[in-house]
């Protein structure tokens, strides 16, 4: 029994062994079968030139398909420059000494002094000076504030969306609210309703200076551009996008800024808005890097065609002291909001994405054979000839009528099947594969 157990052992080994031999010296290659028809043949090549085209001329050479990419890290700051002089017409009197014939310079209209990506110009004001904590009538305009009584003023109750809080007692005079506030209460009105205080700001100028680096690459640029050894250049120039030199100066006139952007400058300084500064880094490291250079746009990002809310508005005070009281002056500052925005990515050839991409288009082929293979069964008259020849069919076979039907092949083989019988089997089989 035990020789009969070791035997049986060494057959299965050796017989596994024959079978590993057999799969390690063999190779399988898939039948071709050759058609010769001149509408499958036409859509065939024109497909396959068709990916091809797309893989070399798209893929590989417009998308640099041969390129690795590495996306842009930046850093930006923002400097500006410029002094008005207010000399204005039709100003009320009480603001004629405060906001009229006076200097504003960086220190009053850059609103905070340095923010990240971005900067603010006040543009236009609501001055209201000299207010001290009292109780003075709230604004009329306000809801809910006009009264005949002192009962319909709530003693301790705020004015929602006003200035205070009431003190139970009604203004006779304005027929409103007495509250106890920062007084006298803002009117919220421009000093100028159809113009802008400082609208000279279109002159005023702004150095964007911008660092960025490609990590992947190691390689690290700025917008202040090295093909300039003049050292006073800065101190001259101003942006121009239709000047081969100019259109890399990092200095901006902001009226320049609105108009490459579509903007008229004197009627959004009225009410303020948001403008984007768009600055794009496309590089080819396959070149020198000094053609790694900027590319500059604007656009305006609010909807100036709203009624509602238009522009951009918020307000700030000054605080001091006067004759031992807590004083303020309060702006509700209008202006323009300058958002930078930095993007971008850099290029440079790799081995690996090339023969990505060149797999990918041979995989891509494989489209017209799937097409061909349609249109030969399906779509041309006798597609049941083509599938005659294209598909052999194998019938399952269970283990108890393996027998019967090694005999039924033998006998096939022995005598050939009658031409014509054979065709309108094969049509049947053909007929139920389309269905």
């Amino acid at each position: 029994m035990a020789e009969s157990g070791g035997l049986k052992v060494k057959q299965t080994c050796a017989a596994g062994l024959s079978r590993f031999i057999s799969f390690a010296s063999e190779y399988d290659t898939p039948k071709i079968v050759h058609v010769k028809s001149k509408k499958v043949g036409l859509v065939n090549r024109f497909v396959q030139l068709t990916v091809i085209a797309y893989i070399i001329g798209y893929v590989i050479v417009y998308k640099k398909g041969y390129q690795e990419f590495d996306d842009v890290e930046s850093a930006t700051t923002a400097k500006l420059k410029g002094v008005i002089y207010t000399n204005l017409t039709n100003i009320s009197d009480s603001l004629n000494d405060i906001i009229n014939h006076r200097i504003f310079d960086v220190a009053d209209y850059v609103i905070p002094p340095q923010e990240t990506d971005a900067f603010f110009v006040m543009t236009n004001m609501v001055f209201t000076p000299n207010q001290t904590q009292s109780i003075c009538p709230e604004d009329p305009s306000m809801a809910n504030v006009n009264c005949t009584v002192d009962s319909d003023c709530p003693k301790g109750a705020p004015v929602i969306n006003g200035n205070g809080v009431r003190t139970g007692t009604c203004n006779v005079e304005t027929k409103t609210c007495n509250i106890y506030a920062w007084c006298p209460v803002e009117k919220d009105v421009l000093p100028l309703p159809n113009d802008s205080i400082l609208k000279d700001s279109k002159r005023f100028t702004v150095l964007i200076k911008n660092q960025i680096e490609f990590i992947k690459f190691g390689v690290k640029r700025r917008n202040v551009i090295d093909i300039i050894n003049d050292k006073n250049y800065l101190r001259n120039c101003t942006y121009s996008s239709t000047s081969e030199i100019d259109r890399f100066c990092p200095i901006f006139e902001l009226g320049t800024i609105a108009k490459y952007a579509k903007v008229d400058y004197d009627e959004i300084s009225i009410k303020g808005g948001v403008i984007a500064i768009n600055i794009r880094w496309d590089c080819n490291l396959d070149y020198s890097e000094k053609q790694c250079r900027p590319e500059y746009s604007f656009r305006r990002l609010d909807n100036k065609d709203v009624n509602i809310a238009k522009g951009l508005n918020f307000r700030f005070a000054n605080y001091y002291t006067d004759n031992n009281r807590n004083s303020r002056d309060l702006v509700k500052a209008y202006g323009i909001r300058f958002l930078i925005k930095v993007t971008g990515r850099a290029g440079k050839f790799n081995i690996v994405p090339l023969f990505l991409n060149i797999g990918s288009g041979i995989g891509l082929l494989g489209i017209a054979t799937i097409l061909c293979d349609f249109l030969m069964v399906h779509c041309l008259r006798k597609g049941y000839y083509y599938y005659d020849r294209k598909y052999f069919i194998v019938e399952d076979v269970d283990k108890e009528f393996s027998e019967s039907y090694q005999e039924q092949v033998t006998s096939s083989q022995l005598q050939p099947q009658n031409e014509e019988e054979h065709v309108r089997s094969r049509v049947g089989e053909y007929n139920r594969f389309r269905d």
